[in-house]
């Protein structure tokens, strides 16, 4: 039973009991309480195993000295599983009612991640994307079922834009058959113009109504989100750690690199979730805005632990490449992570020059770290936590905030 699902209709002469199917009827956008649900929580953790799949094998491509077809890969991949999860979130946001059908099929959604992280190392290695294809379409499938569902309960345009989501995702689901027929060189591109349309699909189908998403759970979907991933990649450059301490003695070279590793998390937390967005989302044109420019967020935020784990094998000897190299597959994620926060988070909230360049110039720092050789990651570490010093001593020392006023912090 979810934590923030309505009391349900209980039918007379049974007390206490819920039906176990229920119509799909949309839930108010001012309900009090709203928080994320156990059904929600699982869904999250089945798809960072799939994230965590994405991040091994961009590690071994840019260890191997194929940082650009890892990149566009890892690109690749990782955009079917945000899409997936974020059309699940926003849709849960506004019909989510826990019933015995509304769970099911959640539960096949998540069958189907499992199948496409089955299928990451096949794409990696040999570009074949027949099991990532099939693993995404059942996620899309599943979904386009949930908004028939909504649309036979619904009337007038909310119906109008549950069936344009259906038949849109559906449609979509089609063109993704290019990637398995097109020769290699010409999938990127297509991979593009799908991508693309299927962004198009959200607006398109809430053109004439908006759906009922509540901004709260919204922001706290993708802040757990964002926990688990950096939960992933703090994991995940742990494991590295330890392996290269076991396996080559190297405590001494590879402690920078775990101290820095440890303070860019850190700071990426911090930064994250100083500020309250959820008051910003105030329309789709904002949410769509912000839901879109996670893909960056996310996407960054994973290839920050894959950039720490090669950082580890570079300076152990088990990685192909330059230690120039290895310390840009921190500091160039990092740099993005903290551009697009401050974009989507930290502007809305910040006043004046200063306050505003803070996560600006500590990107533009955190590259020039890149080129300080064995000690980049461990110097790009103490910058991101220099900027949360920074942040929090100019919202201290704000007149606003002396006065018990609204204060804009580092994210």
């Amino acid at each position: 039973m979810t934590s923030s699902s309505p009391p349900p209709p209980v039918p007379s002469g049974a007390p206490g009991i819920r039906r176990p199917l229920r119509r799909l009827r949309a839930r108010g956008r001012d309900e009090a309480h709203r928080t994320a649900s156990p059904l929600e929580l699982f869904f999250d953790l089945c798809f960072v195993v799939a994230v965590a799949q994405a991040g091994i094998e961009l590690v071994h491509s840019v260890a191997e000295g194929h940082a650009g077809q890892g990149i566009l890969d890892y690109a690749m991949v990782f955009f079917a599983l945000w899409w997936a999860w974020m059309n699940f979130t926003w849709f849960a946001s506004a019909y989510d009612n826990d019933d015995v059908l509304y769970r099911v099929v959640t539960l096949v959604q998540i069958a189907g991640v499992l199948v496409l992280a089955a299928g990451v190392s096949r794409a990696f290695e040999e570009h074949d994307y027949l099991v990532v294809w099939l693993g995404y379409v059942i996620m899309r499938v599943a979904m386009s079922a949930q908004w028939l569902r909504a649309a036979r309960a619904a009337e007038g345009p909310e119906r109008t834009t549950a069936l344009r989501y259906a038949g849109g995702v559906l449609a979509c689901q089609v063109g993704w058959l290019g990637l398995l027929f097109l020769p290699d060189g010409a999938r990127p591109w297509w991979f593009l113009v799908m991508a693309l349309l299927e962004m198009c699909v959200p607006p398109f189908a809430e053109r004439g109504h908006p759906t009922s998403w509540h901004p709260r759970h919204i922001a706290e979907r993708y802040g757990l989100f964002t926990i688990i991933v950096l939960g992933e990649t703090i994991a995940a450059a742990t494991v590295a750690v330890k392996s290269g301490i076991d396996e080559n003695d190297a405590l001494g070279e590879l402690l920078p690199i775990a101290a820095g590793g440890l303070l860019i998390i850190f700071a990426a937390w911090w930064i994250y979730f100083v500020v309250p967005i959820h008051g910003h989302l105030r329309s789709n044109r904002q949410a769509f805005l912000w839901g879109y420019g996670h893909y960056l967020v996310f996407a960054s935020a994973a290839a920050i632990g894959a950039g720490l784990e090669v950082a580890v094998e570079e300076t152990v000897g088990k990685a192909h490449i330059s230690t120039l190299a290895a310390s840009a597959a921190v500091t160039l994620p990092t740099a993005l992570y903290l551009l697009t926060v401050w974009a989507l988070h930290s502007r809305h909230f910040k006043r004046g020059i200063t306050q505003q360049l803070v996560l600006p110039t500590t990107a533009l720092l955190v590259i020039c770290c890149t080129f300080l050789g064995h000690w980049a990651v461990f110097a790009a570490g103490v910058v991101c936590a220099l900027s949360v010093v920074a942040g929090e001593t100019l919202a201290a020392t704000r007149p606003a905030a002396r006065q018990g006023g609204p204060s804009t912090r580092t994210g």
